[in-house]
């Protein structure tokens, strides 16, 4: 199995469905194709996508999932002046793929239609990227409605991209990507509130996972992008039981640019998740410190699947050493971490 940084097309599967690609790249450049390992695997693949809109007044999560037994869409309001948190999802039983997500990060749409609820992701020709919602009864019976419009902010920006097996489950792969540097713009009327996104004041990180689900796993995850010296910043960090020996999904962005990331650790407070944390990297050259300002948990299951999510919103400043040895500092970047544990 090939591993490292991948630098041409891919495919991540052979024929008969075991892994043969594996490592990072800065483009979707893995082939993902679901017939290969539909039989009896398909019933442990999950979609999803996932976008989180930072502004200097609001931060909401989109996302959409469909893990066979059990399909999602969520959203989550927080208000980064006084810290309130407005979040509402909708769930269904054995939605089975019919979400049609599309095969690449690069093309298609995927739209959730249930209870009166709406919530569309499209991709347009030109690249843009267009979120749609209508959630009559949101959180506190208030409606949530818009359109926002995703583009992005340099004609050249990178993506870290994974591909991650595991070590004790030959089928078991996830397929993920992150791109924390779209610029945002559009009107969310949140109840009597309309909340406006610019191209000054608010950007986006993208998330997409296609993966075959091992039978545990557990992960921790934080993202976050906002305005460093002047350019735009963002990071993606990870780690879990996956085996990421072929390559981590930490990166920290730079004007749309990549700079890697070795191994990663959260240092989260034992007790209470609401207190500081702290970041650090193996290679010393990423130190961080997260101030969480919101938190919530939600624990979703049908027969023997269970998802159990525990997300933290807030704020993180730190240095970073670059490529190049430059070392940079930033300071109350908005983003969220979260530990997300699955059975199947």
């Amino acid at each position: 199995m090939t591993g490292g940084e991948i630098i041409e097309n891919r495919p991540i599967l052979d024929e008969f469905g075991y892994i043969i690609n594996a490592g990072w790249a800065r483009a979707p450049l893995f082939e993902y194709n679901p017939p290969v390992f539909s039989g009896p695997f398909g019933t442990r693949t999950t979609e999803a996508d996932r976008y989180i809109i930072v502004s200097t007044t609001h931060l909401i999560v989109f996302e959409i999932m469909d893990s066979r037994y059990l399909g999602h869409a969520g959203i989550s309001v927080i208000s980064v002046k006084d810290h309130r948190r407005s979040s509402h999802s909708v769930d269904n039983f054995f939605p089975l793929g019919r979400y049609n997500f599309p095969l690449n990060s690069e093309a298609g749409s995927i739209k959730f239609r249930e209870k009166k609820a709406v919530l569309d992701f499209i991709i347009m020709k030109s690249g843009a990227r267009i979120i749609k919602v209508d959630y009559p009864r949101f959180g506190h019976n208030r409606y949530l409605r818009g359109e926002v419009v995703l583009t992005r902010a340099f004609p050249d920006a990178q993506s870290i991209v994974t591909v991650s097996p595991w070590k004790r489950d030959k089928y078991a792969f996830r397929y993920f990507r992150c791109s924390p540097w779209f610029i945002t713009e559009g009107v969310m009327q949140f109840g009597t509130t309309e909340i406006h996104f610019t191209r000054d004041n608010a950007w986006a990180i993208y998330d997409w996972k296609r993966e075959i689900r091992p039978h545990r796993d557990i992960r921790y995850w934080a993202a976050a992008c906002g305005i460093a010296g002047g350019k735009l910043a963002g990071f993606n960090i990870g780690y879990g039981s996956a085996d990421s020996s072929a390559g981590t999904e930490n990166a920290f962005f730079l004007d749309g640019l990549i700079h890697k990331l070795d191994q990663v650790t959260f240092h989260i407070p034992p007790v209470n998740w609401l207190k500081e944390w702290k970041f650090t990297s193996n290679d010393k050259r990423l130190e961080m410190i997260f101030t969480p300002f919101q938190q919530r948990t939600e624990y979703r299951q049908i027969l023997f699947h269970s998802i159990k999510c525990r997300q933290v919103w807030g704020t993180f400043s730190g240095r970073v050493i670059l490529d190049n040895g430059e070392e940079i500092a930033f300071l109350n970047i908005t983003g969220f971490a979260e530990r997300r544990k699955t059975r199947f």
